[in-house]
Formats: C-alpha cells, structure tokens, sequence
C-alpha cells in the first residue's frame, strides 16, 4: 500500500543492566519504522556459573511479539541483550527461522548476532562454506557471518569476530553478544548509523539515537566506519570502551543518504548530524531552486505527505517566505495511524482503497488553492497518482509536485529494498521528468538533482555518501545476477 523503499532491519545490544532486555525491547519500540515484519530479543543469564542465551522472537511488530511482562521477567533475564527489527527483502518473509538474533554454541562457547545491511559478496561466501561442510539454517546473508567466525582458527574470540568483518563485503552495522562481552561494529565505509549510549552505568548501542532516548541514556558516539567495539566487565569498571580498527588502510565514507531522506527518525541523530535539520535543509534547497508560484497573486498552500515528508515541508515553506513568495504551510493530509499490518484489501478495488484507508484530505485547506505537496520521494509512482487523484476531489486551482530528492533509478544492495529497476518509475519514462508528470496529473513536478541533495547535507562532506539509488555509481561492486533470497536482514 506504501510506495515506498525499505530499510531492512534496526538493531539493538545492551551490556551490564539487570533490565538489558527490557532496555532492548523499548529501543526496538523506537526503531519499530525500520522494520515491521518481524522481532526477536536474546538475553544472557548466568546459573551455575554457566552462561546461558535466551531468545524470544515472532512474526509481528515489538508490541505484538512481546505482549507479555511475563517474558522480560522469567524468559529473557539476564544482564546483556541484544535485539533486532526485521524487513526481508524477498524470499522467505514468512519465516520464524529467518528472524534475528541468530545464535550458535561453539568451541568458544555461545554467539549471538544481530545484523543491518547486505553483504554483497555472501553468495560467494555461502558457496565456499557449504563447500566446506557448514549447513546453513536460514536465507539470511548474516548467517554467514556466525559460520565464518566459528571456523576461525585463530585462539581469540574476538580477533575471531574482527578475521570475520575482513572477509566479508557491503554493508554492516551489527552486534554481537558472546559469554563475556558485546561487541559493535560497523562496515569500514559507514554506509548503515550505528551509536554509542550510556544509561544508569550500562551501555547501548543501537542503530539510530531515538532508541537511546526513549530509555533516557545519554548518547556518547557514533560508532565510526571500520572500527569494532568491545564492552565486558572491564569496561564498566574502567569506564573505558575498547576500540579496534577493523582494517589497516582508510576506506571512504559512503553514508547511505537515503537514511536522511527518508528512512531514520527526524528525532534521530545519525552520521553525527540531525536528521531534523538535514530534512529542513532539503526543502529549502528545493524551494530555492524549484519555488512555485500563485499565478493570481494569492497565496501558496504547502502540504507534506505525512509523515516523512513534514519536516521537509517546513523548510521548503520557510524558504519561500523568505523569498518573498507569498506561501503558507498547512495540514492538507490527514493519515490514519490506526490501519493494522493485515489490513485485507481484497479485489481490484485495493489500489484505489488503499490509498483513502492511509490519507483523507482537509478540503477545506485545498480548495481553490495553489497546492504545493511536497514528498521525500517517488518509487513506482503508483501510490504517489491515487495520492494525487485524492487531492484533485478537493477541487484545488493546481497541484504542483515537489520531491526532495533526485529520481530513484537503481536499486540498493547496501541494506535497502527497492522493487526492480524496470519497476522505478524514473526508468519507466526513461528519467524524462515531463513524462512522469503527465502520468501523475499534475501541473508541475520538479526534484531535487543530486548535486543540489548533497548540498544540504550538513556537517558532512559531499564525498561521504553513496547516491547509488541515485546516481547508479555503487561504491562496492555486486555480484552478477545477485540473488535477493540471501539478502534477507
């Protein structure tokens, strides 16, 4: 019903509290947007001086899953956690097996991971292992990982986990839960957030900083590209994380771009920056150099798509005030927050329904207007023509259409999931912008180009982001016929 890309997954870990489990169960609620399908939670106890992993994971959002106290209490004590929120891409979506945590007992002892990202090379990777006698249990490509640590050789566990991350390619922001320790880590380009916090002497690492503050910790840092983290017993004593440097030589940073423009939380702090203030920035950029006007004079009515596309409405409106251009900002769209995951939309009435379920217009507002509605983003296309067709029953002057970011033109093998590339709308009419705008109906539809998204990034360095969605330059190459059914995080 949603035309809109997926980030695959959010993840979680939490050292040194005895309510570690219940930290993690609020963090997945606030991550809840990076993954609906799915959720799991495992703890670790000790009994017996034995260590002892419990997991508790279902099909389901965080409050569906977990809708018994009885589970933080008796089925997941312990002192550590970790967590994870699940989309799959393709393939077996339907599947408890294919839900994170995933654990394994070793030589070692027991090992426990949670994963954002795709690796581009886990296909080559699978095959060998396979090749080598490792029976896999699941489609997920972080499976892959678990197998490559437990047949390490070398005598460390953790210098295990770091031999691992130089085998593997694309992108990862992950932890991992041993015996005696947590471990963060994020992949030497940075393409998925990942942050440090603190709360009452514990520690939590989590993928964006909204998970942090629904649990009050203080946020401390981003863990950066390339390096891995080590939190045990020491380091609540010493106060002192230890850090490792992954790889001996410097990777640049490719930032996924799109988590600013649509996928993390605008309360959220990722990449070091605010998500807020880069969505604001995206709309003045926009209106700066794609600004609408009233051709009577009157004022512009702005709209936002809720609610991704708010905050980006607002700087757009701002901008145009101070350029003089006589607008106002409006709530033109009404979204439901009430529509359930299994919402039925049987016969071909669904495409049309499914768009009046989500949104409902505020006529008022629209009628006889110049509308501006502004949007993140336009994937098929499909959502975004009923959406408009909504709006045109409001009896506007015009709709003009204004996306703060360029058009969509290739898929992401870094931790996205986008429909195929002849799929995209922006392919379907070859990029010819006034081709989309006479599918959509609608008087104007300008984007934003790249050069002008990546000069609202802010705090960060036009050269610190992959725009392969955008742009079809990948900074790590893929696999030739890659098959979506190992990329499953």
């Amino acid at each position: 019903m949603i035309d809109k890309p997926k980030s695959n997954c959010g993840v979680v870990g939490v050292w040194g509290s005895k309510e570690a489990s219940l930290i993690t169960y609020y963090a997945l609620h606030a991550l809840q947007h990076r993954g609906q399908e799915a959720a799991g939670i495992l703890s670790l106890t000790s009994k017996n001086e034995k260590h002892i992993f419990n997991m508790h994971r279902n099909l389901g959002l965080v409050s569906e899953v977990f809708n018994q106290p009885e589970i933080f209490f008796h089925e997941l004590n312990g002192f550590a956690a970790i967590g994870h929120n699940r989309y799959s891409t393709t393939g077996a979506s339907d599947s408890v097996k294919n839900i994170q945590p995933f654990f394994v007992n070793y030589r070692f002892g027991n090992l426990a991971i949670s994963h954002n990202g795709n690796l581009t090379n886990a296909r080559k990777l699978r095959e060998w292992l396979v090749q080598e006698g490792a029976i896999f249990q699941t489609t997920s490509d972080t499976e892959v990982i678990l197998h490559l640590i437990a047949r390490s050789k070398l005598k460390d566990q953790v210098e295990q986990i770091q031999e691992a991350l130089t085998k593997i390619e694309g992108a990862y922001s992950l932890v991992i839960l041993t015996n005696d320790k947590l471990v963060a880590a994020r992949d030497p380009y940075g393409f998925r957030p990942l942050s440090i916090g603190k709360v009452n002497g514990a520690y939590i690492v989590a993928s964006e900083t909204c998970a942090l503050d629904i649990n009050s910790a203080k946020y401390i840092r981003d863990v950066n590209p390339g390096e891995l983290l080590v939190i045990d017993d020491n380091v609540l004593q010493k106060n002192k994380i230890k850090s490792i440097k992954i790889f001996q030589s410097n990777f640049p940073k490719k930032q996924c771009i799109f988590e600013f423009i649509y996928f993390s939380r605008p309360d959220s702090q990722i990449f070091e920056t605010n998500v807020d203030k880069v969505r604001r920035k995206l709309g003045k950029v926009l209106a700066q150099n794609h600004p609408v006007f009233d051709k009577d004079g009157e004022k512009v009515v702005v709209i936002s798509v809720p609610d991704s596309s708010n905050t980006a409405a607002i700087g757009f409106q701002s901008q145009l005030s101070k350029q003089g251009i006589l607008s106002k900002l409006e709530i033109g769209l009404i979204r439901s927050h009430y529509i359930g995951r299994t919402f039925i939309l049987p016969g071909q009435f669904k495409r049309e329904i499914g768009v009046r379920i989500k949104f409902n217009t505020v006529k008022g507002v629209l009628e006889n207007k110049t509308v501006v509605l502004v949007d993140d983003s336009i994937v098929r296309g499909t959502t975004s023509k009923q959406l408009l067709k909504l709006i045109k029953e409001a009896n506007p002057k015009e709709i003009h259409l204004r996306i703060s970011s360029p058009p969509i033109v290739s898929p992401c093998y870094y931790g996205m999931d986008f429909p195929s590339e002849d799929e995209l709308i922006a392919n379907k009419y070859s990029n010819n912008i006034e081709e989309i705008r006479k599918f959509l109906e609608v008087d104007s539809l300008e984007y934003l180009t790249i050069d002008e998204m990546l000069g609202a990034m802010i705090d960060n360095s036009k050269e610190d982001f992959c725009t392969a969605c955008f742009s079809r330059v990948y900074p790590i190459p893929v696999e030739i016929g890659i098959s979506k059914d190992v990329y499953e995080n």
